[in-house]
């Protein structure tokens, strides 16, 4: 029987570590503490909670909050491209604060990068039109 992600890295322990480090750079990070509530506690619980379910541990995120229905939950919230390099910014420093084997470590980021990705629903602005300029032909 394969091991999960989870009882590799010693469990939920692991996980509430990993959040504990990134929330304590969100904390003063100027592009995403306004997305945030002032107390990080739930915040916190949330993310462990998700993180330690979706690589293997027990289903606690999902008899608390149901299905993550990451996108639905995020919608309220403008996020774009500064914002997901913000927060995988103090995820990558997180994670790399962590012992792990290089497998996990990679895994691990391929899904924070694809999950911040698809978190994005703020468009960059159009640049302006030149309405002067007259057409070329």
């Amino acid at each position: 029987m394969e091991q999960s992600v989870y009882d590799a890295v010693g469990g939920q322990p692991f996980f509430d570590q990993l959040v504990d480090r990134f929330y304590d750079g969100v904390a003063d990070d100027p592009v995403l503490r306004p997305l945030y509530p002032e107390d990080l506690g739930p915040s916190r619980h949330r993310l462990a909670g998700f993180l330690a379910q979706y690589w293997g541990g027990p289903p606690d995120y999902s008899a608390e909050r149901g299905h993550p229905r990451l996108r639905m939950r995020h919608a309220p919230f403008e996020i774009g491209g500064a914002e997901r390099d913000a927060w995988m910014g103090h995820m990558r420093v997180s994670l790399a604060a962590a012992e792990l084997p290089e497998e996990i470590r990679t895994a691990m980021l391929d899904y924070f990068e694809s999950a911040a990705t698809h978190l994005i629903n703020k468009q960059p602005p159009e640049p302006p039109s030149d309405s002067r300029r007259l057409p070329l032909s």
